[in-house]
């Protein structure tokens, strides 16, 4: 059941470049680590030499590759996969990736993570030049402008595509013969190289991803870098300088599994510090119990009891079982929603003053239904402490925050979306405490969300999740789409 109250993931992408493996059922397990990333599609492409052996279909990646049948019939020497959330265009079988599209070099595959803030200007130049679209997201913006490029070299239409389109992206791109991955200028978006053990290549949105796949971490690709795999081997391009790193900040707070590093810090450490922050920001004397919602909350609960005495337990116990459907549930489901995701531990609660981590709050409503049943299973003081500044501004660049005029604390001043929540106190972590917990300087990150200081220029009509839906393409049946290109 979908969280209204938290971010959506992202996306994540994952290539292999490895004659004589099978490339596809790497790409599986590496898009598996990635499925916390984006649940409501899933691709594979695979390239042969001649042609791409593409498969992709909505759901969960296990759903989209349960057939055995369906990896063995991938068969080639590289690969790219991505396990989708819509962040542009809506969730339908069309907008799942990778986007497929022809080109004077063969086929072309696209994965692609982030946002594109001039999309629109350059689908409408594409159209009027006669491009035809198929599906209603940014990626085959990307894709097409490429595809539609004049230079007679794909690594020139890619180097040229760097340039002109505005946004965050990393992006894996795979044609029948070779494999491009490349970041904008400002590295929203993260992207890692890894060697197998046999010495082929591998890249991921998280390194939690390579090693699963048993690749080892070797570096990440620089903002404005384009990497080339071919026969001749890896090849690096600086096409752009740094225009001013802009990492996510969302990525050590939220999005990222503990289990990766990004720029080489530890997520889960970052996490334990951002509570470790936050617990000598906002004290809770007097509380009997620090506890997490599970699962970005824990490090950062473990963090503020050390930081503050308090013991660390468990409040609540998240059922594991609960996976996204693409079924509306009623609106009494949707009120059961919280229930059904979170279990309270009464034994835990009953007479106890309590204090809830959690990473963020962005529309209240989750925050409010999950306060009301720490009080029902006998919580006799709930506080409410939060590892971000307040969450105040959309993003353009690659999340789905949805209508900005939901954003809770966009409306509201703290102590009014406290009681909004119900809570008896609550806390969020301020930038500089978050700055310190990360160990990036300010200049090194995106927090726009936050602080509303957008480093990419945004145009007069951003980019909003529908801008493209009306009018929109042909439906497309519904099922998978398997396919020689």
């Amino acid at each position: 059941m979908p969280d209204l109250d938290h971010l959506k993931e992202e996306c994540g992408v994952f290539a292999v470049w490895a004659p004589g493996e099978d490339v596809a059922r790497i790409t599986y397990f590496g898009l598996f680590s990635l499925q916390h990333r984006g649940q409501e599609g899933a691709g594979i492409a695979v390239a042969d030499g001649s042609s791409l052996l593409v498969h992709k279909d909505m759901g969960l990646v296990t759903q989209v590759f349960r057939d055995e049948h369906t990896l063995e019939g991938l068969q080639g020497f590289a690969a790219i996969g991505h396990t989708r959330y819509s962040t542009t265009g809506s969730n339908t079988l069309c907008n799942t990736q990778p986007i497929v599209c022809d080109s004077k070099w063969g086929r072309i595959a696209v994965a692609h993570n982030g946002g594109l803030v001039n999309a629109v200007q350059l689908r409408r130049e594409l159209e009027l030049a006669g491009v035809t679209f198929e599906t209603t997201n940014d990626t085959e913006v990307l894709a097409r402008f490429i595809a539609a490029s004049d230079h007679s070299d794909i690594e020139e239409a890619i180097a040229d595509a760097m340039m002109v389109v505005r946004g965050a992206y990393s992006v894996a791109l795979l044609t029948p013969k070779a494999l491009y991955v490349f970041r904008d200028s400002y590295g929203v978006r993260p992207m890692s190289v890894g060697r197998l053990t046999n010495g082929h290549l591998v890249f991921a949105s998280e390194t939690c991803a390579l090693n699963t796949v048993g690749a080892s971490y070797l570096y990440d690709i620089e903002p404005g870098q384009l990497a080339v795999v071919d026969g001749s081997g890896l090849r690096l391009r600086r096409v752009m300088p740094t225009t001013r790193p802009s990492l996510c900040v969302f990525e050590y707070i939220y999005f990222a599994r503990p289990d990766s590093k990004i720029y080489d810090k530890s997520v889960h450490a970052v996490r334990e510090r951002l509570g470790h922050e936050l617990a000598l920001e906002h004290p809770a004397p007097g509380a009997h119990i620090v506890f997490p919602i599970p699962d970005t909350g824990t490090p950062a609960a473990i963090g503020f009891a050390r930081a503050s005495g308090i013991p660390y337990g468990e409040g609540v116990i998240k059922n594991r079982y609960i996976h996204r459907t693409f079924i509306n549930p009623d609106q009494r489901m949707r009120e059961l929603g919280v229930r059904m995701k979170l279990i309270p531990l009464r034994e835990n609660l009953a007479g106890k003053r309590v204090v809830m981590v959690d990473d963020t709050i962005v529309r209240g409503t989750t925050t409010a239904r999950t306060v009301r049943m720490l009080r029902e299973a006998g919580a006799v003081e709930v506080h409410v402490r939060i590892t971000a500044p307040p969450y105040r501004y959309p993003c353009f660049y690659g999340i789905d925050t949805g209508n900005p005029a939901e954003l809770i604390a966009a409306r509201l001043n703290i102590d009014e979306v406290r009681e909004s929540i119900g809570a008896d106190s609550l806390g969020y972590l301020s930038l500089r405490g978050l700055i310190r917990a990360v160990g990036l300087s300010r200049g090194h990150l995106c927090m726009a969300c936050l602080d509303g200081r957008y480093p990419i220029p945004l145009p007069e009509d951003s980019l909003s999740k529908d801008v493209f839906e009306n009018p929109q393409p042909a439906a497309m049946p519904v099922g998978s789409e398997t396919g020689r290109g």
